[in-house]
């Protein structure tokens, strides 16, 4: 005789109740219905910058520069983190401003923190990034720099105060597409997206006919 299967519950949100706020950062309870149907209460930190008509927090730029006689290099950018207390090796990116597309954040941010124009060719659409911890989102933005354009060639930044640490120590960094994780590696600690992308490009430069998760 088979036993009878347990309900299940559609897990929900209840209620968010704030603990602490910060300029930028506010942290709240939240409690929920999990599948069993039991109350339970989870720790939640959330941006404070969220625009209202925004689904995404921020951008982040996977941006390719491509000029003549040169091999095509992603565009990063080096910083100082200090919830790390180490440099990361990250995509540019940064937070949508009022009444800003998705394209313009992301050219605006481009801009602003290498000094490159380029053109949007394709966005994703929203991501989560550590949903166990917060409910941050961004769109991944993929823009193409014409490094031949006369703006181009010697681009200077536009770095001001980003709120909780000037953008003095960001560093631009250029590394070539074929060689981006062997790159990376030699560097610092790497944003998770960086590695994965990294890890997508190594996979269609080296090995674009076989599957890693097939081998044995």
């Amino acid at each position: 005789m088979s036993s009878p299967k347990k309900a299940t519950t559609e897990p929900h949100v209840i209620k968010e109740e704030l603990i602490a706020s910060g300029k930028w950062v506010k942290l709240e309870k939240t409690t929920y219905v999990d599948p069993s149907g039991s109350t339970r209460t989870w720790e939640t930190a959330k941006r404070t910058t969220r625009v209202a008509d925004s689904a995404a927090d921020g951008v982040s730029i996977i941006a390719l520069l491509k000029r003549t006689l040169h091999k095509d290099c992603v565009v990063m950018v080096k910083q100082f983190r200090p919830p790390m207390g180490c440099n990361t090796l990250e995509f540019p990116a940064g937070l949508i401003d009022d009444n800003e597309s998705v394209e313009t954040a992301a050219l605006r941010e481009l801009k602003e923190e290498t000094g490159y124009k380029g053109e949007v060719v394709g966005i994703t659409s929203v991501t989560c990034l550590d949903p166990g911890l917060s409910n941050c989102t961004t769109q991944m933005v993929m823009v193409h720099i014409n490094g031949d354009d006369i703006e181009n060639i010697n681009p200077t930044q536009q770095l001001g105060d980003g709120g909780t640490y000037l953008f003095s120590n960001k560093n631009v960094i250029l590394l070539p597409l074929d060689e981006f994780q062997q790159k990376i590696d030699e560097k610092c600690v790497n944003k998770w997206p960086v590695y994965i992308y990294a890890m997508g490009m190594s996979q269609a430069f080296f090995k674009p006919r076989e599957l890693p998760v097939l081998k044995q």
